[in-house]
Protein backbone atom coordinates (compact mmCIF):
# COMPACT_ATOMS: atom_id res chain seq x y z
CA UNK A 1 0.00 0.00 0.00
CA UNK A 2 1.24 3.32 -0.89
CA UNK A 3 0.10 6.47 0.69
CA UNK A 4 -2.03 9.08 -1.13
CA UNK A 5 -1.18 12.04 0.38
CA UNK A 6 1.01 12.94 3.13
CA UNK A 7 -0.49 15.39 5.16
CA UNK A 8 1.70 16.47 7.23
CA UNK A 9 3.58 18.12 4.66
CA UNK A 10 0.42 19.22 2.84
CA UNK A 11 -1.24 21.00 5.18
CA UNK A 12 1.54 21.69 7.86
CA UNK A 13 0.20 24.40 9.93
CA UNK A 14 -3.76 22.69 10.36
CA UNK A 15 -1.69 19.29 11.41
CA UNK A 16 0.53 20.97 13.83
CA UNK A 17 -3.06 22.85 15.31
CA UNK A 18 -4.65 18.95 15.35
CA UNK A 19 -1.61 17.88 17.74
CA UNK A 20 -2.36 20.57 19.70
CA UNK A 21 -6.01 19.66 19.88
CA UNK A 22 -4.95 16.40 21.02
CA UNK A 23 -2.69 17.03 23.36
CA UNK A 24 -4.89 19.24 25.20
CA UNK A 25 -7.42 16.06 25.15
CA UNK A 26 -4.20 14.45 27.16
CA UNK A 27 -4.24 17.15 29.78
CA UNK A 28 -8.12 16.04 30.46
CA UNK A 29 -9.69 13.99 32.87
CA UNK A 30 -9.82 11.20 31.34
CA UNK A 31 -6.75 8.56 32.43
CA UNK A 32 -4.51 7.22 29.70
CA UNK A 33 -5.54 3.85 30.69
CA UNK A 34 -9.08 4.54 29.11
CA UNK A 35 -7.84 7.15 26.92
CA UNK A 36 -5.55 3.87 25.36
CA UNK A 37 -8.84 1.77 25.31
CA UNK A 38 -11.15 4.28 24.04
CA UNK A 39 -8.67 4.97 20.97
CA UNK A 40 -8.00 1.39 19.94
CA UNK A 41 -11.73 0.70 20.10
CA UNK A 42 -12.88 3.54 17.57
CA UNK A 43 -10.28 2.47 15.30
CA UNK A 44 -11.64 -0.69 15.16
CA UNK A 45 -14.73 0.48 14.68
CA UNK A 46 -13.38 2.57 12.14
CA UNK A 47 -11.78 0.10 10.34
CA UNK A 48 -8.58 2.12 10.68
CA UNK A 49 -5.17 -0.30 10.85
CA UNK A 50 -2.93 2.06 11.19
CA UNK A 51 -4.06 4.23 13.98
CA UNK A 52 -5.23 0.44 15.52
CA UNK A 53 -1.43 -0.43 14.90
CA UNK A 54 -0.37 2.84 16.65
CA UNK A 55 -2.93 2.51 20.14
CA UNK A 56 -2.13 -0.62 20.21
CA UNK A 57 1.66 -0.17 20.40
CA UNK A 58 1.16 2.87 22.83
CA UNK A 59 -1.10 0.85 25.02
CA UNK A 60 1.31 -1.80 25.58
CA UNK A 61 4.39 0.31 25.64
CA UNK A 62 2.20 2.33 28.62
CA UNK A 63 1.87 -0.79 30.31
CA UNK A 64 -1.67 -2.25 28.98
CA UNK A 65 -2.28 -6.03 29.59
CA UNK A 66 -2.01 -8.33 25.99
CA UNK A 67 -5.40 -10.09 27.41
CA UNK A 68 -7.52 -7.09 27.66
CA UNK A 69 -6.26 -5.60 24.55
CA UNK A 70 -6.83 -9.00 23.10
CA UNK A 71 -10.77 -8.75 24.60
CA UNK A 72 -11.58 -5.53 23.55
CA UNK A 73 -13.21 -6.25 20.62
CA UNK A 74 -15.81 -8.14 22.72
CA UNK A 75 -15.55 -6.00 25.68
CA UNK A 76 -19.37 -6.16 26.27
CA UNK A 77 -18.61 -10.30 27.19
CA UNK A 78 -15.33 -9.68 28.56
CA UNK A 79 -14.93 -9.17 32.95
CA UNK A 80 -11.78 -7.80 31.98
CA UNK A 81 -13.39 -4.19 32.41
CA UNK A 82 -14.48 -2.27 34.88
CA UNK A 83 -17.84 0.26 35.16
CA UNK A 84 -15.83 2.88 34.11
CA UNK A 85 -13.88 1.44 31.25
CA UNK A 86 -17.32 0.32 30.48
CA UNK A 87 -18.86 3.26 30.58
CA UNK A 88 -16.14 5.01 28.05
CA UNK A 89 -16.33 2.11 25.26
CA UNK A 90 -20.40 2.69 25.56
CA UNK A 91 -19.90 6.20 24.72
CA UNK A 92 -16.86 5.88 22.16
CA UNK A 93 -19.16 3.49 20.45
CA UNK A 94 -22.09 5.58 19.72
CA UNK A 95 -20.25 8.37 19.31
CA UNK A 96 -18.40 6.62 16.13
CA UNK A 97 -21.08 5.10 15.07
CA UNK A 98 -24.02 8.00 15.67
CA UNK A 99 -27.13 6.38 15.22
CA UNK A 100 -29.64 8.58 13.13
CA UNK A 101 -31.53 10.10 15.88
CA UNK A 102 -28.33 10.71 17.87
CA UNK A 103 -27.17 9.80 21.62
CA UNK A 104 -30.19 8.15 23.35
CA UNK A 105 -31.00 8.96 26.44
CA UNK A 106 -30.33 6.11 28.52
CA UNK A 107 -27.06 5.92 26.58
CA UNK A 108 -26.26 8.46 28.65
CA UNK A 109 -27.59 8.48 31.43
CA UNK A 110 -25.94 4.95 31.31
CA UNK A 111 -22.70 6.61 30.92
CA UNK A 112 -23.56 9.15 33.36
CA UNK A 113 -23.50 6.95 36.42
CA UNK A 114 -19.72 6.05 35.94
CA UNK A 115 -18.79 9.57 34.30
CA UNK A 116 -19.37 13.19 35.70
CA UNK A 117 -20.12 16.25 33.03
CA UNK A 118 -16.71 16.91 32.49
CA UNK A 119 -15.43 13.92 31.78
CA UNK A 120 -18.34 12.99 29.46
CA UNK A 121 -17.29 16.21 27.93
CA UNK A 122 -13.50 15.23 27.85
CA UNK A 123 -14.71 11.88 26.96
CA UNK A 124 -16.48 13.16 24.11
CA UNK A 125 -13.41 15.30 22.45
CA UNK A 126 -11.17 12.49 22.72
CA UNK A 127 -13.79 10.54 20.60
CA UNK A 128 -13.98 13.25 17.89
CA UNK A 129 -10.47 13.16 17.95
CA UNK A 130 -9.84 9.91 17.11
CA UNK A 131 -12.58 9.37 14.88
CA UNK A 132 -10.95 12.66 12.81
CA UNK A 133 -7.49 10.80 12.65
CA UNK A 134 -8.95 7.59 11.51
CA UNK A 135 -10.76 9.26 8.55
CA UNK A 136 -7.51 11.10 7.72
CA UNK A 137 -5.47 7.89 7.63
CA UNK A 138 -8.38 6.34 5.99
CA UNK A 139 -8.28 8.64 3.37
CA UNK A 140 -4.82 9.12 2.68
CA UNK A 141 -3.92 5.33 3.17
CA UNK A 142 -1.26 5.65 6.31
CA UNK A 143 0.27 2.91 5.83
CA UNK A 144 0.17 0.86 9.55
CA UNK A 145 4.05 0.75 11.56
CA UNK A 146 4.93 4.11 8.97
CA UNK A 147 5.73 6.49 11.70
CA UNK A 148 6.60 3.78 14.54
CA UNK A 149 10.14 5.13 15.08
CA UNK A 150 9.36 8.88 14.97
CA UNK A 151 6.83 8.47 17.81
CA UNK A 152 8.95 5.87 19.18
CA UNK A 153 6.31 3.02 18.81
CA UNK A 154 9.23 0.46 17.82
CA UNK A 155 9.71 0.25 21.63
CA UNK A 156 6.24 -1.82 21.42
CA UNK A 157 8.33 -4.81 20.03
CA UNK A 158 5.00 -6.05 18.37
CA UNK A 159 6.44 -5.47 14.78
Amino acid sequence: MTQRVKYTEQSPVIFKKFVEFLNAIKEGTIEESIRNLVSIRASQLNGCTFCLDMHVKQAKIQGERELRLLHLAAWRDSTLFIPRERAALTWTEVLTKLPEQGVPDDIYERVRTQLSEKEISDLTFLVMSTNAWSRLNLAFKTVPGSSDKIFGLDKAKLA
